[in-house]
């Protein structure tokens, strides 16, 4: 059986850049920890040389993930897990560990999920394996915690008002995508610039998904199982998720004073080789073809040493995980 898989409408970012990352170690297994369309697992399984493990949340996926069996075989095995669980992925020769944190236009474009602004009905906004959804949070979140929601991952100057406003109207009406949407938009009467639901809508997006817990977690655990020499790649698309990866990679790729005067809790070794201190950002013409591919950055390290413990790296994002678990007060 021949199967055709249908990638037209799915603009994988920044592909060349990743490929001519990973191409040198090619002849392993590569662990796709977002799968979503599978736009860089079918690049990377083009070479026949290489294994893919895909991951995703989403199990609206599997259709996809289906098709890549029935083209590759044995070269391609999917999990419907959270990449926060990828240390249960048993496999040999691992090469490269990658993820795009971004969201596929399918998944978008999906107006049932209101992850869109343009959603109509109730709020969800999960992207599988959640706990709750949108709807909760909008209806049982003190006006307190939504602020700090909106304020630390929206970065929303309008984060008081505007949790002021919902816990207001919830008071006597059900509020569905297109009321937060009106509420946002009587708040942020000043016009221009982007679209003013933005930074609420990506907020509470990362709170639903945990998707700070996700992404600390997630990271140290490819460390964890990623043998030497091997290199993680994270494609970013807002300011949370970059400097989380920028911190990640730098902080253990430097080697400390190694003075015995220096507390004991700072690295004096390397664990990551980092050949680029800047990200690696679309070209022009990329942006063009796929204008939502202006915001993302691309930062990758090479496996140097096992042993890091993370702990700096843990405790630097505590005042963000402490907010993905806000408890419901209403």
């Amino acid at each position: 059986m021949n199967a055709t898989i249908n990638l037209e409408k799915h603009f994988p970012v920044l592909l060349n850049e990743l490929v001519s990352i990973i191409s040198p170690l090619y002849g392993g297994t590569f662990i796709d920890c977002t799968f979503g369309a599978g736009g860089y697992s079918k690049k990377i399984l083009e070479n026949n040389l290489n294994n893919i493990v895909a991951l995703d949340r989403d199990n609206s996926v599997n259709s996809v993930a289906n098709q890549f069996h029935a083209k590759y075989k044995k070269r391609f095995k999917f999990y419907n897990k959270k990449f926060s669980d990828i240390d249960q992925i048993k496999e040999d020769n691992i090469k490269a560990i990658i993820f795009d944190l971004g969201y596929s236009l399918n998944q978008i474009s999906d107006l049932n999920r209101g992850i869109s602004f343009n959603s109509k009905g109730k709020l969800d906004m999960r992207m599988g394996l959640n706990d709750f959804s949108c709807d909760d949070v909008i209806s049982k979140m003190s006006q307190q915690s939504l602020y700090k929601i909106f304020k630390y991952f929206g970065d929303e100057k309008y984060a008081k008002p505007i949790s002021k406003k919902i816990t207001q109207l919830r008071e006597n009406k059900k509020i569905k995508t297109e009321n937060l949407v009106e509420i946002i938009e009587g708040v942020k009467k000043k016009k221009g610039g982007k679209n003013k639901s933005t930074k609420i809508f990506q907020a509470l997006r990362i709170f639903v998904n945990k998707e700070i817990t996700e992404l600390i977690t997630g990271l140290i655990k490819a460390y964890n199982i990623l043998p030497i020499g091997g290199v993680i790649a994270v494609v970013t698309f807002h300011s949370i998720e970059d400097k989380i990866v920028k911190f990640f990679f730098k902080e253990y790729s430097e080697v400390k004073n190694s003075s015995r005067y220096l507390p004991k809790s700072i690295s004096t070794k390397k664990y990551f080789d980092l050949i680029k201190k800047k990200p690696i950002v679309p070209s022009s013409g990329e942006i063009n073809i796929n204008p939502p591919s202006r915001s993302a950055k691309l930062r990758f390290a090479y496996k140097l040493e096992n042993g890091c413990n993370f702990k700096k790296f843990v405790n630097n994002f505590n005042y963000l995980q402490d907010i993905e678990n806000l408890n419901f007060d209403v």
